[in-house]
């Protein structure tokens, strides 16, 4: 089994980090998804909702999907590196291939990250291009990783957390960018109005 690990700070989830993992299953890429949101101990994020919020978001958009998971094993009091999640992810599915979602911008920087060397040599590297974006010069960066990277012909449209956080903040309409039920979620908990 191919199994892709989605990270990122989920704040909120919104409809293209599903339609992101829908797509790469529908397409053979991967057979399942488990989504990882960044703890709040990452010292480059520093607006998260608490874990726990973030979390109980992803559930709602998972739950629909048979194919699609969450994980909390970066929800710790200290920080967890990539490296160490997708050790984890591969101990406890020894028999299956694990495969990092990320985007071209994260690829770029991926050679500054702890333990990358482990990351590229032992896992496949799922991109997601931006429209535009020219790849061949970061494969050529990565080039004696070359068989570990994997450019997905999924194409995301431009929507972010950011944009969407400001709309609630201004109560402005985001209905055709975030799931009705994580919507409901938010308004319920009173997140984003401050």
């Amino acid at each position: 089994m191919k199994i892709g690990i989605f990270g990122g700070s989920f704040n909120p989830p919104h409809k293209m980090h599903l339609n992101i993992a829908l797509e790469l299953i529908n397409k053979h890429y991967v057979d399942k998804i488990v989504y990882v949101p960044t703890g709040s101990k990452y010292k480059y994020k520093n607006n998260l909702l608490p874990d726990v919020n973030r979390k109980e978001m992803l559930e709602i958009l998972v739950s629909k999907y048979e194919e699609l998971s969450v994980s909390d094993y970066e929800l710790k009091s200290e920080v967890v590196y990539t490296y160490q999640t997708l050790k984890h992810f591969k101990e406890l599915n020894p028999n299956d291939e694990i495969y990092f979602i990320c985007g071209t911008d994260n690829l770029s920087y991926m050679d500054k990250w702890m333990n990358s060397e482990e990351i590229l040599n032992n896992y496949k590297i799922l991109v997601i291009k931006r429209e535009g974006e020219d790849i061949d010069e970061l494969l050529n960066k990565f080039c004696e990783y070359r068989e570990n990277i994997i450019v997905s012909d999924v194409i995301p449209y431009n929507l972010s957390s950011t944009v969407i956080r400001e709309k609630i903040k201004n109560n402005e309409n985001v209905d055709n960018l975030i799931d009705k039920d994580i919507l409901n979620y938010i308004k319920e908990n009173k997140l984003y109005i401050e």
